[in-house]
């Protein structure tokens, strides 16, 4: 039987989600207080990868287990006080059998913070930045971002993908409080590659580039045309989307 599992985590403690070797990742910790609830080795799927101190307030990922009882109140309770503090599972839920976290996912959704003041509450989830920014200048380069396919320029050195193509249908700067809040949304995102346009875009912002030089970065497909990335603690993962007919596990054939 296969479940989706959605939960949220603080990546700064984490070499971000996928098991990785002489490094703690959230994977492998969901993994094994998994285990111990359903008395299963079980191996999880997830919607992909998130980059090393990134955080998720919505994480989808996917197992499969003999057991029918784990979308259950009292297993998601007995999994949340084996975890540590810093992820929580919120649902587990049955899907059908050949639902799949990561390809049948149709979008996912990022938000970066950016913060004008230091404020203790906010400091450790969002990055400094007390110059002052034109947001106007900054939507308007980030729209352009949805008329493009290759994200090379925007792309971490020596990435092991067959493909730099994105489709992003989303990039809005938007105010509130204290914070610049960026959000983009597309079908797939390449390693560093929001950090990476957030720091190209702040260049608009502070008049370094205008709307057309964005463009011109953008079109190089040259990681040294763009600017510096920007730090991984402000960067969310906030949602992922899927079909109906994914989540829905009437129509499975067990």
């Amino acid at each position: 039987m296969r479940y989706f599992i959605q939960l949220s985590y603080d990546g700064t403690g984490y070499h971000g989600w996928q098991i990785q070797k002489n490094a703690r990742s959230v994977q492998e910790e969901v993994e094994k207080a998994l285990a111990v609830i359903s008395r299963e080795t079980l191996e999880i799927v997830g919607a992909g990868r998130t980059d090393t101190g990134v955080h998720a307030a919505c994480y989808i990922a996917h197992f499969d287990s003999n057991r029918a009882d784990l979308a259950d109140e009292n297993i998601l309770f007995k999994l949340n006080c084996l975890l540590p503090s810093d992820i929580a599972v919120h649902k587990i839920f049955r899907v059908r059998d050949d639902a799949h976290a990561r390809f049948d996912a149709t979008y996912r959704e990022y938000k970066y913070y950016l913060s004008r003041n230091k404020d203790p509450f906010t400091d450790a989830y969002s990055e400094k930045e007390s110059r002052t920014l034109d947001v106007a200048r900054m939507n308007e380069a980030a729209q352009i971002l949805i008329e493009t396919t290759d994200f090379t320029s925007f792309s971490k050195l020596g990435s092991d993908v067959k493909t730099n193509n994105c489709i992003v249908s989303k990039a809005l700067w938007e105010e509130s409080g204290n914070q610049f809040v960026f959000t983009i949304r597309a079908d797939r995102f390449l390693r560093n590659m929001v950090r990476a346009i957030v720091g190209t875009l702040i260049d608009v912002g502070l008049g370094k580039l205008s709307p057309e030089d964005f463009r011109m970065v953008i079109e190089k497909k040259n990681r040294g045309s763009a600017g510096a990335s920007v730090a991984a603690k402000g960067l969310f993962l906030v949602d992922i989307g899927y079909p109906s007919h994914t989540t829905d596990y009437t129509n499975n054939t067990d």
